[in-house]
């Protein structure tokens, strides 16, 4: 690395990066007996209004935005949200999940396991058995004619690309019920501004439900357990308790969504036990029995399914534990781990292994892959095409100079005449792919493949018309997104599983991509294509804890020493706006900032309004934005697709990503839209930029990690520089504080599953 004299700026340009900050779980005020005067309630409420609009990192929220000026009157059209389209399609999932468990355990019809030529058979025989149809009906085809496997249908022609717009958030109350529950919470001493939130979350008797359990507040986002509290003693009064069971069935439901912000799909027991005790539950055993009981979580052990929610083995403990007391042992046994879950996830994880499952069993060899393989670019290409020629489910981790790998197995595949498509994480990443396949149809981000909106379209079946399906950016798929995804895929379809194992994980609960390697479900193949340049090599040394010091003849790698936070940002914005664009010819625009976290006083706020002041100054007269602004849109958690402010009017805020044009509802400014000359790391993941600027001020030290450091140091193409002001605490972070682990079931359910050649 190259180092500069403080007050000396740097010639080279800098990259962006952004970090994931962690919700804080405080200690409940526990509700022995109503506050005397009240004044408790209030102030609690008032800040769980505040605390309603906190998110998870990834979801962007927006930095002090306002709405866009509009006329009286302008309304929303009602079109679907891309939120709501996805919780619709989460829904439709699990109502399968749910159909196919129940066939499970029902008499199967001869014949109805069937699937191809057999089926088509049977239902000829019994069509002509029944009279439905004659015998010679079935004879107007060559025998010969091999039936197609699963022919795509003809694609509808696309109409023009219109703006898209985005609107209200999914499931929106009536104004009535909003009404009835703003009635309650002025009650409780609660802001009016839960109301909609509340209505949203509980559905349209949210009013009732809250009258009679005060703390299923608990359930709307950002409501914290001392603020339920206190809406509860208003409410209730001297018959409000700290074990009350309304309160310790809320309080496991609420530790069980916190752990999912933090990526966890399930939480040990005993974890939950000691969290409850914090929060001034004196039995929390039986708590935790309570809210199996009541269906609030599900209780598993060993990341199997032990019995059900609420019905626990004859000699088992309502909680899963294997004697009764709570210590999950037998005297006659080793300890066994108790995991309590949350359906949603169970039940993802159960259908992504069950569809995971199905693809290795269902893979057949068919076209001969040998001359593909043999002319692939690289040693490592032609090992990943030869893993695709004879599994249904493949594993590949890289750097990003691997990623030519699985965009050759695409070109081959292709070049055999299979259906084969990529997805990416980022507009940015399927760019990058499209290019290195050669073909900008091979290439579409997932979320654009799930919502329809690109790709082949799906079978009569509903699976999608593909023969290979390529995911890059893997470690970001969080569990139920590749539940939806493997549920739309069908028998016989080539799944590969591409990505950078070093990076952050996903936004979302699970490490879908981590457990598929930990597992040995399918071929793993390891790339042995390096990044390179001074930044690759810095980033391989970090991959394996290593900070080296990296020779940087042209300034690919400097590093820029300050002494406080003031400073980080002063040189920050003399980086982006004069040294990089003079010394590199990379344009301010090209430019990326990347910070840890979002507050403090060089997170990306801070930053965001001093890059503004600089580089687009003006009122921000369109909710705190002006035409030329960059932005970032996330139309839904775990998504921040780039953009820049194009215009405001009536419709909302008019913005161009990517080329795309996106409309944003006023009322959805503030919650889905925030400028982005600065990112955190979480948000950067996916894409790359020409120069990146990393800053890490003295105050951020506790948010640093060798996966974050990792990924931020890595978004650069050609140049990075470093903001460095934690001395010690970036080597210690590299060498010393891996990735944090994530509990969850699908490992196990993975290695449960019988392998192609098991009976």
């Amino acid at each position: 690395m190259t180092a500069h004299p403080r007050g000396e700026s740097p010639d080279p340009a800098a990259e962006d990066h952004q970090a994931g900050e962690d919700a804080v779980v405080r200690p409940a005020e526990t509700p022995g007996t109503p506050d005397e005067d009240g004044a408790g309630s209030a102030e609690g409420a008032h800040e769980g209004a505040r605390g309603a609009e906190e998110a998870h990192e990834a979801e962007g929220s927006a930095e002090g935005a306002q709405e866009p000026e509009q006329p009286p009157g302008a309304s929303a059209a009602p079109a679907l949200s891309e939120a709501e389209a996805e919780l619709a399609a989460q829904r439709e999932l699990r109502l399968r999940i749910e159909q196919r468990k129940a066939e499970r355990d029902s008499p199967i019809a001869a014949g109805t396991k069937l699937s191809g030529p057999a089926a088509d058979l049977l239902a000829a025989v019994r069509a002509v058995e029944s009279g439905e149809k004659p015998g010679t009906a079935f004879f107007d085809s060559p025998a010969s004619a091999p039936a197609p496997r699963r022919a795509a249908p003809a694609a509808p022609a696309r109409p023009a690309p219109a703006p898209v717009p985005e609107r209200p958030a999914p499931r929106a109350a009536s104004p009535e019920a909003a009404a009835s529950v703003a009635t309650v919470l002025a009650g409780g001493g609660a802001p009016e501004a839960l109301a909609g939130p509340a209505a949203a979350t509980l559905g349209e008797g949210a009013a009732g439900v809250l009258r009679e359990d005060p703390w299923q507040l608990l359930s709307v986002p950002g409501v914290r357990p001392e603020q339920a509290d206190a809406f509860a003693r208003a409410l209730l009064g001297a018959e409000c308790g700290p074990d009350d069971q309304r309160r310790t069935a809320a309080l496991v439901g609420w530790l069980l969504e916190r752990a999912a912000l933090r990526g966890h799909t399930a939480l040990d027991a005993g974890e939950a036990r000691t969290a409850l005790a914090g929060f001034g539950v004196t039995d929390p055993q039986e708590a935790v029995q309570h809210a199996v009981a009541e269906g609030v979580v599900l209780v598993f052990q060993d990341g199997v399914d032990a019995t059900g929610a609420g019905e626990p083995e004859e000699d088992a403990g309502a909680d899963g534990s294997a004697d009764g007391d709570g210590d999950g042992t037998r005297d006659d046994e080793e300890p066994v781990r108790v995991l309590l879950g949350l359906d949603r996830y169970a039940l993802a994880e159960e259908s992504l292994a069950d569809g995971l499952g199905r693809l290795v069993n269902s893979c057949e060899k068919g076209a001969d892959w040998t001359e593909a393989a043999a002319s692939a670019p690289s040693a490592s290409a032609g090992e990943l095409i030869r893993a695709a020629a004879t599994a249904g489910l493949v594993a590949h981790s890289g750097g990003e100079s691997a990623r030519t790998e699985p965009a050759a197995l695409i070109a081959a595949a292709q070049g055999l005449g299979l259906r084969a498509l990529g997805t990416a994480h980022s507009a940015d990443g399927q760019r990058r792919l499209a290019d290195a396949v050669g073909d900008p149809r091979s290439a579409v981000t997932l979320s654009a493949l799930l919502s329809g909106e690109a790709g082949p379209g799906r079978d009569a079946d509903g699976a999608f018309a593909l023969d290979v399906l390529v995911v890059l950016d893997a470690p970001q798929l969080d569990v139920e997104t590749a539940a939806m995804l493997v549920e739309s895929l069908a028998d016989g379809t080539r799944l590969v599983l591409s990505g950078d194992p070093g990076v952050l994980g996903s936004a979302g609960a699970g490490r879908v991509f981590a457990d598929v390697i930990a597992a040995r479900a399918c071929p793993h193949v390891v790339s042995r294509t390096p990044d390179p340049g001074p930044i690759g090599e810095l980033v391989s040394g970090i991959g394996i804890g290593e900070l080296a010091q990296v020779e940087a003849p042209g300034r690919e790698v400097v590093i820029v020493p300050v002494h406080d936070a003031g400073e980080a940002v002063h040189r920050t914005v003399q980086l982006v706006a004069d040294s990089v664009p003079r010394a590199l010819g990379v344009p301010s625009s090209d430019t990326q900032v990347i910070t840890v976290g979002h507050g403090g006083s060089a997170g990306t706020t801070a930053l965001n309004a001093a890059l503004k002041q600089r580089l687009n100054p003006g009122p921000g007269r369109f909710g705190g934005f002006d035409p030329g602004d960059r932005v970032v849109h996330i139309p839904a958690p775990g998504r921040a697709v780039p953009g820049a402010v194009v215009s405001a009017d009536a419709e909302g805020l008019h913005l161009d990503c990517a080329g795309t044009a996106v409309v944003v509802a006023p009322d959805r400014v503030e919650a889905s839209v925030r400028h982005s000359w600065a990112l955190s790391a979480h948000q950067a993941a996916g894409m790359r930029w020409p120069a990146v600027v990393v800053v890490l001020p003295g105050d951020a030290a506790q948010g640093l990690s060798r996966p974050w450091v990792y990924t931020a140091f890595s978004r650069g193409e050609r140049h990075l520089s470093v903001v460095h002001g934690v001395d010690q605490a970036l080597p210690r972070a590299v060498a010393e504080v891996p990735a944090q682990e994530r509990t969850t079931r699908l490992r196990p359910l993975l290695e449960a599953l019988p392998t192609p050649d098991a009976p």
